[in-house]
């Protein structure tokens, strides 16, 4: 008698293989078995017609204290992620000395845009040291499993405090250096995942200064990564300097930038993981990053950029921010409900007051796609931005924005891709297989963005909608090697021994519903959600997780440990 058998559905293992029909056979948190199973079980899924894969490995989030008060990390949960990674871009809780808690929740919120009074009154701060804080992620109640990174930031101002922040880099003393290094092989020894820095200038605190790190010294760098090689463990992730600052067209510094985390990885054996998308600013340069890291691992690197399988981009719409915000006929209506601003739009004075704008838009709205509930693409087509459908009912953008929303009762967003804004481009990265999946940036920007349901987008898109990848290639992409990446043991693939983190896919039906703003963080803080469909079951640790698209009651995540 088996706990659990997921019957007759496409198995898609994680391992690249082609899917073949078998049933997974669980007990407690482990496949036994994956094939044709006799036994009975204590409960059956019926799979046929189904695609049965293994939990999506989520590696760049910034769940960091979301995970505290929302224990099924919405809106991953809504996308087959069973696994997620904390503490991306050098910005983490921990170390942290309790007289630093105020000061790392406000970078945190200048960095990622997570409500400061949500982070400060959400995390129940009861860890100085990142061992700690791992023990207080493990007493966290979760749906998913949750590993984490230390970040440079937090490491830096433990060490240094204010000097922290010095452009200057050599601010950092032998002493320093020496410091941050204990901490952060306190943290690896503790189970820390890997090390992750910011060296980006877009990246900066409350007062306008850049975060903590990002004019360290390389040599400050690599004296951590011998940390990770002299334990064996633990990935090394980076924001990294790509293009900023470098108008030069064959690029030294960046390509200085990709020779010393290429040298880190070479001399300690240590995977590197860093964010790359394209832009029309830079049309050429995610291309001529890949060149670069490639030629390290030709030299025995192991570097890996990681992006995204569609646009990044800004939502705005009538229930949060839109385009003609700074507008005072705009900010008047903001101070309604959203029930009273889709009411509002009935009267015909409110919309001739609306359609008066007394501020520029700040967006091109060439590049502002429109997204409703019966039409949700993130296909790059001028033809789907609001200008284009403007243009075509003899409309100024302004008042097409208000007749969508009457039309939609407000369900409408615009979805303006500020990154990765070439779909061929994306095609390029996305099969390229140096490149890793990532960059969803769950639990970031939530005032900002939704990506949590890029998975979902792989898949509905690029398999089958183009036909770009296999969908083989494209659950390997989001659970074995992400899970490898990162030293995620035992997960990321439907093998007998392996935890049973299962997704069970309608795949024919499989979708996404529109980004809706909510307002559900602690203190009333707002955030994007976006709900998918198609995913039936999905399992972490044995359990039921989700069914349908809502929590079915289980929390079995655990705490990833390197």
């Amino acid at each position: 008698m088996r706990d659990l058998i997921i019957r007759g559905g496409t198995v898609v293992d994680g391992s690249g293989q082609p899917g073949r029909e078998a049933d997974v056979a669980v007990d407690g948190d482990r496949i036994v078995a994956v094939g044709d199973v006799d036994a009975k079980a204590k409960r059956e899924i019926d799979a046929k017609g189904k695609v049965v894969t293994p939990g999506f490995v989520d590696i760049h989030t910034h769940l960091d204290a979301q995970i505290a008060w929302d224990p099924i990390a919405s809106s991953s949960c809504y996308h087959g992620i069973t696994s997620v990674v904390l503490g991306n871009c050098g910005v983490t809780f921990a170390p942290c000395k309790p007289g630093d808690r105020d000061y790392l929740a406000a970078m945190m919120e200048s960095v990622e845009d997570i409500p400061r009074e949500s982070i400060t009154v959400g995390l129940p701060w009861d860890w100085e040291t990142y061992g700690e804080y791992l023990g207080s992620i493990d007493r966290m109640d979760k749906g998913v499993n949750v590993g984490g990174m230390v970040g440079h930031c937090a490491v830096r101002v433990h060490a240094m405090g204010e000097r922290s922040l010095s452009d200057d880099p050599a601010e950092a003393t032998p002493e320093d250096i020496e410091r941050m290094c204990d901490l952060v092989d306190e943290a690896i020894s503790a189970g820390a995942l890997g090390f992750s820095t910011s060296r980006t200038f877009l990246h900066k605190v409350p007062d306008g200064r850049h975060v903590p790190g990002t004019y360290a010294d390389p040599e400050e760098l690599l004296a951590i990564g011998r940390v990770l090689g002299k334990r064996g463990k633990g990935v090394f992730e980076g924001a990294l300097r790509l293009g900023e600052r470098d108008r030069e067209e064959h690029l030294p510094n960046t390509r200085a930038e990709i020779a010393w985390v290429g040298q880190l990885s070479r001399e300690n054996n240590v995977r590197a993981t860093f964010g790359l998308a394209h832009s029309y600013r830079r049309p050429d340069l995610f291309r001529r990053v890949i060149e670069f890291a490639e030629e390290e691992n030709q030299r025995g690197a192991q570097l890996r950029p990681q992006t995204s399988s569609r646009g990044i981009g800004g939502l705005f719409g009538l229930d949060h921010r839109t385009p003609f915000a700074a507008s005072s006929s705009w900010k008047k209506l903001a101070n309604l409900t959203f029930a009273e601003r889709v009411a509002a739009l009935e009267d015909a004075s409110v919309r001739a007051g609306l359609t008066e704008l007394d501020q520029p838009v700040f967006l091109d709205l060439n590049m502002a796609y429109v997204l409703t509930d019966d039409d949700l693409d993130y296909v790059h087509d001028q033809s789907r931005s609001l200008a284009a459908h403007a243009e075509r009912t003899g409309q100024t953008p302004v008042e097409a924005f208000i007749e969508l929303n009457r039309k939609h009762q407000g369900r409408v967003q615009l979805w303006h891709p500020g990154l990765n804004q070439d779909m061929a481009a994306i095609e390029e990265m996305i099969t390229n297989p140096t490149v890793a999946m990532g960059l969803a940036d769950s639990g970031a920007h939530v005032g900002q963005i939704m990506d949590a349901s890029s998975p979902t987008w792989l898949l509905t898109y690029w398999v089958k909608e183009r036909q770009t990848m296999s969908l083989e290639e494209a659950i390997r992409g989001w659970t074995a090697d992400t899970a490898e990446i990162f030293g995620v043991r035992e997960r990321g693939r439907l093998e007998e021994g392996y935890f049973a983190d299962i997704n069970v896919i309608d795949f024919d039906n499989l979708a996404m519903e529109l980004p809706e703003y909510c307002h559900d963080f602690p203190g009333g803080a707002g955030r994007y959600v976006q709900k998918g469909r198609g995913y039936d079951h999905v399992i972490v640790n044995g359990q039921s997780f989700m069914e349908q698209g809502e929590h079915a009651g289980a929390l079995a995540g655990v705490t990833l440990r390197s």
